[in-house]
């Protein structure tokens, strides 16, 4: 190979590296292990591409939540809310995490203000936080079926296939949906979807937790 032909060949090799790198670099990951944590703009992505988790802003509000939104949706569509009466005013140096066996976020001050709150007898290095395509985010030990927290087992405000609702014996407590205060404050607001008291099957709309 001539000198010509060399350098040709090179400028090419070189061409395809710099095409690829973006690609490389910036690959989704779908969880949050022990020595990882998510700030400002990061996020985690489902292996699907389905969902995706990270900080948002809703609407003009000034305060950032962590939540789980449909990712090939033009409008962000939130499904679930972490922190939703908790919010941080700064993404950028607020963090979650894996801390003590729990996924923690600590706001601007480095306090917690949201955790998975489970007793922290596990505190394994393969502890990791996954979010699946069903919208489910899941604390696990490694293996993918041992489950340590899900946010099916804590509804906010939408109903996701295989989420629990009503009375839920893993979690041990009455599970139902709570709409927002406002469209710019993720805080519960007044209304709820929940089963009826009277021990039927049935699902009520309840107004400030009493029935109309």
């Amino acid at each position: 190979m001539d000198v010509k032909n060399k350098v040709w060949f090179m400028l090419c090799v070189l061409s395809i590296c710099f095409t690829l790198k973006p690609q490389l670099s910036f690959a989704a990951r779908d969880s949050i292990s022990a020595n990882q944590s998510l700030s400002g703009d990061q996020t985690i992505v489902s292996a699907g591409g389905v969902v995706e988790l990270g900080f948002f802003k809703p609407g003009n509000s000034s305060n950032y939540y962590i939540g789980i939104w449909y990712k090939k949706l033009s409008e962000q569509t939130i499904v679930w809310v972490a922190n939703r009466d908790k919010p941080v005013s700064d993404k950028n140096s607020s963090v979650i995490r894996i801390s003590d066996g729990n996924l923690v976020l600590l706001n601007e001050f480095k306090k917690p203000i949201w955790s998975t709150s489970l007793n922290a007898s596990n505190t394994t290095a393969s502890i990791e936080a996954v979010v699946l395509d069903e919208g489910n985010l899941v604390l696990r030990d490694s293996s993918p079926n041992s489950t340590l927290w899900q946010s099916f087992d804590h509804p906010t405000h939408t109903w996701l296939p295989g989420m629990k609702f009503g009375i839920n014996k893993r979690a041990k407590v009455n599970e139902f949906l709570i709409s927002w205060k406002n469209k710019e404050d993720p805080a519960p607001g007044l209304f709820s979807l929940e089963l009826a008291r009277d021990g039927t099957d049935q699902y009520v709309i309840m107004w400030n937790r009493s029935e109309q």
